[in-house]
């Protein structure tokens, strides 16, 4: 089968995001400039350079409270600020309850289950246990091609490790099993590992 994307794919449901998978998931915390929680998974989120640390995630819809994108966005804009929390296998009901739309003035910590605590270098609240959590300062948002499209992206100022991820000095995602997002209503999780050596290393 081959289709172009403008003429359409003729399938019941959009195979592009079963195409491109497995994605990390971004749970995205933010706070707005009245001092409001919101937490968000996005499933276009990666780590884009080492140094300095660097990622970004992309927004690909609106709200109709918001003017031309969703809460987090919107958010970002307004204090330069966010979280990405790692999202864990055990934390998946959590995660999967804080994507409801709700109004820009609910909070999705207290309507999810999850429990905010301050971070350290911003101010914003990040995940309780969740395994790990990026602090980032927005470096720049970019309006890419397609109504209310955007990437952000952020320096990493602040970095938690929850305790029992680390492992013989390094950060082991076996003990928690991160999820990803697939395509249409799946995800998978890490489960199992393997090597491989890069030539000349």
């Amino acid at each position: 089968m081959f289709y172009r994307p403008a003429d359409g794919h003729g399938l019941p449901h959009n195979p592009f995001n079963a195409i491109v998978s497995p994605r990390p998931i971004g749970w995205i915390s933010t706070r707005d400039a009245d001092g409001r929680n919101n937490l968000a998974p996005y499933s276009f989120f990666n780590a884009v350079a080492y140094v300095p640390p660097q990622v970004m995630f992309a927004s690909t819809s609106r709200k109709p409270d918001q003017d031309d994108t969703k809460d987090t966005v919107a958010n970002i804009r307004d204090t330069g600020q966010f979280c990405v929390n790692i999202v864990e296998y055990a934390m998946r009901d959590v995660m999967n309850a804080s994507s409801a739309p709700l109004d820009k003035d609910e909070d999705e910590f207290a309507v999810a289950g999850a429990t905010p605590v301050e971070c350290t270098e911003i101010t914003c609240a990040r995940v309780s246990g969740a395994p790990a959590a990026l602090e980032c300062r927005m470096t720049q948002i970019i309006k890419i091609e397609g109504e209310s499209n955007f990437v952000v992206f952020g320096e990493v100022v602040g970095v938690h490790l929850r305790d029992d991820t680390l492992i013989d000095g390094r950060f082991d995602v076996s003990r928690f099993q991160p999820l990803s997002r697939l395509g249409y209503h799946d995800y998978s999780r890490v489960t199992e590992l393997f090597e491989l050596v890069r030539p000349g290393s």
